[in-house]
């Protein structure tokens, strides 16, 4: 078809609704032809949140984070046990030292030397090596916090693809109710029983119920792609299932501060890092401390000197005491005392939130299920008027406006139940989360 060349038609009126239903099939025809992708597999919700804590990159980076927290540990308490160190020297001097025919000190020599040290009182070692066993303690609550992290993050995912479902669900229910009301206007009209006008606010109102059902199947589509990325899947993934959250028993009773403590992957990481930075602070004072080191020395020289034998040994015991370093270690204990202060406020503030969340949580899940109850009976209200106006049209009692008015009433009270429900599983979860239970 060439844009731009009129069609003919005997009249303007006779040939309106050809067009009408051309542009209806073309339309339908790219809808089709447009359609996303389709996921590739449908998960669980246990599923998705196990899949994702095993595959997603944080959960390896925060691995590898274990892993090195661990060698520095090692490192450190290397530092205090036993070194043994060998070394081989050459010595060339440009003439050998002779006396009577005998050469006291010749022009090459070879020396090679074992050295044995073991600290014997060393504080400073001894303490970080406690402080790497922190940190690498720091280390693995993060990887857990990082675990929650991911859950909560694709349990988001998992929930928003079922309430944009629910979304398109209604918006589709709308749009073909709004088509068969524009199927009736046209045909009352071409029976002279209609109106142009009722077909128009009818096509329009189609119009208007197939840009929301393209934007609810986008937004399920993307939905269903950020769940993909954190499955680390090749594409799309869908949830196979609308997820029950059992809530424990005493959940309606706000636990006290320490069993958070205990129960919250991110509380209980916090409160680690405080109890890092006050050992380090504590173990300020021990830089003061002297260091003793044993040491045995063996030494093997060939060509031995005129007054030395080729091998030898000795026993050294050295011990190091700091005097004076110019504020050096006041300047670092103030340090340490700042992190300890940051640690603590973070501490205070972390378990005052995880309170509030609990109880915001627990209100949320008794307004969203009332609010459900509410939303699901008006949605059913809702589409009984659509179901009797549409009668009562084809009967000549009510008029075009009134079936549109109830169709988007319809349309809006469906979106009503997909947000309500969609609330009530997110409280839900919050509170879960609130209170260490998930995942």
């Amino acid at each position: 078809m060439t844009l731009g060349r009129p069609i003919a038609c005997p009249t303007r009126f006779t040939c309106l609704p050809l067009v009408v239903a051309a542009v209806v099939l073309v339309g339908c025809a790219v809808r089709a032809s447009a359609q996303p992708p389709q996921p590739s597999e449908r998960v669980t919700f246990p599923e998705a949140v196990a899949r994702a804590i095993e595959r997603n990159p944080n959960s390896a980076i925060a691995a590898a984070g274990i892993l090195r927290a661990d060698a520095l540990l090692t490192q450190a308490q290397s530092a205090s046990r036993l070194q043994v160190n060998a070394t081989v020297t050459t010595t060339t001097l440009n003439r050998s030292v002779k006396f009577e025919d005998s050469t006291v000190t010749p022009m090459n020599q070879v020396a090679g030397t074992v050295d044995v040290r073991l600290p014997l009182y060393a504080p400073v070692q001894w303490a970080r090596r406690a402080q790497a066993e922190d940190q690498k303690n720091v280390a693995e609550l993060s990887a857990q916090n990082v675990r929650r992290q991911t859950a909560l993050a694709t349990a988001d995912a998992y929930l928003t693809i079922l309430a944009m479902r629910r979304v398109a669900e209604g918006n589709l229910r709308a749009r073909d109710t709004a088509r068969e009301h524009f199927e009736l206007a046209r045909q009352l009209e071409e029976q002279g029983a209609g109106s142009r006008l009722n077909m128009l606010r009818a096509q329009q109102e189609l119009s208007v119920d197939e840009v929301l059902v393209e934007g609810a199947d986008l937004a399920v589509y993307r939905a269903q792609e950020a769940l993909g990325v954190l499955l680390v899947a090749d594409g799309p993934v869908d949830a196979a299932e609308e997820p029950v959250f059992a809530l424990p028993e005493g959940a309606n009773v706000t636990p006290a501060p320490s069993g958070l403590l205990l129960s919250r992957s991110d509380l209980k990481l916090f409160s680690a890092e405080q109890g890092a930075a006050q050992r380090v602070l504590d173990d300020s004072r021990k830089d003061r401390h002297p260091y003793l080191e044993g040491i045995l020395q063996g030494q093997s020289v060939y060509p031995s000197q005129f007054f030395s034998d080729a091998n030898s040994a000795r026993l050294l015991f050295q011990l190091s005491i700091p005097l004076f370093d110019s504020g050096q270690r006041a300047g670092l204990k103030a340090e340490r005392l700042a992190a300890v202060n940051v640690a603590a406020a973070t501490v205070a503030g972390a378990t005052t939130l995880a309170s509030s969340e609990v109880r915001a949580a627990r209100v949320a899940v008794d307004s969203a299920t009332r609010a459900v109850v509410s939303a699901r009976a008006g949605s059913e209200q809702a589409q009984q008027v659509v179901d009797i106006t549409n009668i009562s049209f084809r009967a000549g009692g009510s008029t075009n406006i009134e079936v549109i008015d109830a169709v988007r009433r319809g349309r809006d009270t469906d979106t009503a139940v997909a947000v309500a429900e969609d609330t009530l599983r997110r409280a839900q979860l919050d509170l879960l989360a609130a209170l260490g239970l998930f995942p």
